[in-house]
């Protein structure tokens, strides 16, 4: 049964195995738009984020930075709070499923489905993706995983198993009652397909680590991440909790009004998520909301790509505003969009500082020039046509504002609201404030007092509209219109002629400073220079002046198997010499060493001995940058065949991430770099063993 009055939404909860970025940030900026919105209806709105924190994947991440896995998760997961908190997210609750309140009501989950019938153990022999945390049943041994094409592993393991096969039909059921369950359309249709091609048992335990929650009264297994994961959208509210008020707040808020998530991860929560609430007897979320991917200069972000934009960079440039708008405005929701930062510097200076921030600037400077800062009475018989048409037009806006963003067409709604923007600044264009206050009788007065309280209210019609968008500056025009505080003002009364007359305003101060070209040259180089550090907790530093030489076999072994390291720069390889230590032939099995084949090489800006590279392995193209320019000419390396290290955790360099390392020789007094290679024609992907 809904409850009324109340609204519930969630972002996914991020995955802890890198920093978070603007990709991360979309999808926490939509929620937290549609969150204030929401409150400012006067819904009692309940906003939910955070990490999610298990599985193999952690596990192996932690060891390979040195560290625990708790230690890896609290330091990401801090770096994720502490962004949202910097950027006046306003979360009600941040979930983390390494929370004791998350792992009872994780294992409540698995006991009520273990209870009802739908949980058996079974054993599972076939190939594994870490990466997706995901079996792959069709594969073959060393196949690529359908959904990320990274090599599967064979794995033999006794698991519990969910019986999905058997809600085949209840799924294809709820989808034909819901049509709006999953949105958009293309995403339904993609759910309804996959569900008819057939359903499999899936395996929700594993024991092939213990990164994990335990599983009730089987400590071996660990509940599969995903399962674990999906719960924290009701273990957040209490559920598995006896407690008085955890059952409150749970009955009060579940089930969620929207799952806002990307694309990537639809099969999980239009699949298994409502699969597993069918299956324990619990409602479903009322939609699971699907974006689509955010492309920087049309390549979609990725860690192996090295094009991953951090948040902070904007943040420390241009400021949240013009992120959160140019995010809403430019990306038209549910299809992938475009990033750069010279659309970004577009934007922000036609809509924010022309547009909106040139509006707010010219009205209220004049209200304070020649009102001594009060807001005007309008003359009923100074107005004219043109200043109806301006009522009439924000009247049309309130609407088309409220219901293009009731439908998630947020950027349809900015578009609407901006529409009113420059009607109004070309209003005051045409009608000269200026000029009619240099005529100083009484009629002139009359007309330049209709003029600009016309301007200031069409102002804050729009302010009050974008305020979920872009808070800041709206509540310092707000201020300046000398309203109050506007997270107060209850936006279901927004209507024409409410300006309080005579009202006086605040300090005048411009919002949206123009930007200038060099800006787009700042946030580009603030990209290359990189975070002060690293997911895996290595300080990330700018390369030497001199510059890297290429890492050596040696190097690659001890990185991979955890061997002691000393500390020298990033980007700067470690002694060629023997390692003193005598390993395993167990442990040089963990390195993994592919053929690949450079397809782009090219020289790394304002490094003299740095390459980015892009090197095919078979299974995908993966960005690496080494210090083998010195050595090699980028245009001759082209079609090369050379050997990488496939297994080690991405690193920085010049604010690149480099993902592999290349092996080569180093010899004589200058220790240039000799890459490693074939005298045979060697199939591109080929471990080396």
């Amino acid at each position: 049964m809904d409850n009324p009055g109340k609204f519930y939404i969630t972002t996914p909860i991020y995955y802890v195995n890198a920093r978070p970025h603007i990709g991360h940030t979309y999808t926490t900026m939509v929620c937290d738009a549609i969150a204030r919105r929401q409150r400012m209806m006067g819904v009692d709105t309940w906003f939910l984020t955070g990490t999610d924190e298990h599985g193999q994947k952690i596990e192996r991440s932690a060891a390979a930075a040195g560290c625990s896995p708790r230690e890896f998760v609290d330091k990401i997961a801090g770096e994720f709070r502490a962004l949202w908190d910097r950027m006046g997210i306003t979360y009600d609750d941040f979930i983390r499923t390494t929370e004791p309140r998350h792992v009872r009501g994780a294992q409540a989950m698995f006991t009520l489905l273990q209870e009802r019938g739908y949980i058996y153990k079974g054993s599972y022999s076939g190939q594994y993706c870490v990466f997706d945390e995901l079996y792959v049943d069709a594969a073959g041994p060393g196949a690529p995983c359908p959904e990320c094409g990274r090599p599967t592993e064979t794995v033999h393991e006794e698991n519990y198993f969910f019986k999905l096969s058997a809600m085949e039909q209840p799924l294809l059921k709820y989808y034909s009652e819901h049509p709006d369950f999953i949105r958009p359309e293309t995403r339904r249709n993609e759910v309804i397909a996959f569900v008819r091609s057939g359903l499999r048992d899936l395996s929700v335990s594993r024991t092939s680590f213990k990164w994990g929650i335990p599983v009730p009264n089987d400590p071996k297994h660990v509940i599969y991440v995903w399962l674990d994961a999906l719960a924290n959208y009701m273990t957040a509210l209490g559920f598995g909790s006896d407690a008085p008020a955890d059952q409150q707040k749970l009955a009060r808020y579940w089930p969620a009004d929207v799952h806002m998530i990307g694309k990537e991860i639809v099969r999980f929560h239009c699949v298994y998520w409502p699969a597993f609430l069918l299956a324990a007897g619990l409602p479903l979320p009322k939609s699971i909301i699907a974006h689509g991917w955010l492309l920087f200069e049309e390549s979609k972000m990725s860690k192996s790509r090295g094009n991953i934009v951090r948040s902070e960079t904007i943040l420390d440039t241009l400021g949240q505003d013009a992120l959160r708008y140019f995010l809403l405005r430019e990306i038209v929701f549910g299809q992938d969009g475009s990033f750069s930062f010279d659309a970004l510097v577009g934007r922000f200076n036609s809509d924010l500082a022309n547009g909106l921030g040139n509006l707010a600037s010219r009205t209220l400077s004049m209200i304070a020039r020649y009102f001594d800062s009060e807001v005007p009475y309008p003359s009923s018989t100074a107005r004219t046509p043109a200043d109806e048409a301006i009522a009439n037009l924000a009247g049309q806006t309130i609407v088309e504002f409220h219901t293009q963003f009731e439908q998630f067409q947020f950027s349809r709604a900015l578009e609407t609201a901006w529409s009113l923007v420059a009607a109004v600044n070309k209003y005051i264009v045409e009608n000269e404030p200026w000029a009619v206050a240099e005529r100083e009788d009484h009629d002139s007065r009359a007309r330049l007092a209709t003029i600009l309280y016309t301007s200031a209210e069409a102002l804050r019609v729009v302010t009050a509209l974008v305020h979920p968008v872009i808070p800041d500056a709206t509540a310092r025009i707000w201020s300046q219109l000398g309203l109050g505080e506007i997270d107060k003002f209850d936006l279901r009364s927004l209507a024409w002629g409410q300006l309080q007359l005579g009202a006086k305003l605040g300090p005048v101060q411009a919002v949206f400073p123009r930007a200038d070209k060099s800006m787009i040259e700042r946030m580009q180089q603030m990209e290359q220079e990189g975070p002060a550090d690293v997911a895996a907790g290595a300080k990330e530093t700018a390369p030497a002046a001199t510059g890297t030489s290429a890492p050596s076999l040696a190097t690659a072994v001890g990185e991979a198997v955890g061997a002691p390291r000393s500390s020298p720069a990033v980007g700067q390889c470690e002694s060629t010499t023997v390692l003193d230590d005598k390993i395993t032939i167990d442990d040089f099995l963990k390195v993994e060493l592919r053929v690949g084949q450079i397809k782009v090489a090219e020289k790394v800006k304002g490094a003299d001995k740095l390459l980015r590279m892009e090197v095919d392995i078979g299974t995908e193209v993966r960005q690496i940058v080494a210090g083998i320019a010195k050595a090699y000419e980028p245009e001759k390396l082209i079609g090369r065949k050379i050997v990488i290290v496939a297994n080690l955790q991405p690193r920085k360099l010049r604010g690149l991430e480099s993902n592999g390392m290349i092996v080569a020789a180093s010899f004589g007094e200058d220790g240039l770099p000799v890459l490693a290679g074939f005298l045979e024609d060697v199939p591109v992907g080929a471990k080396l063993k």
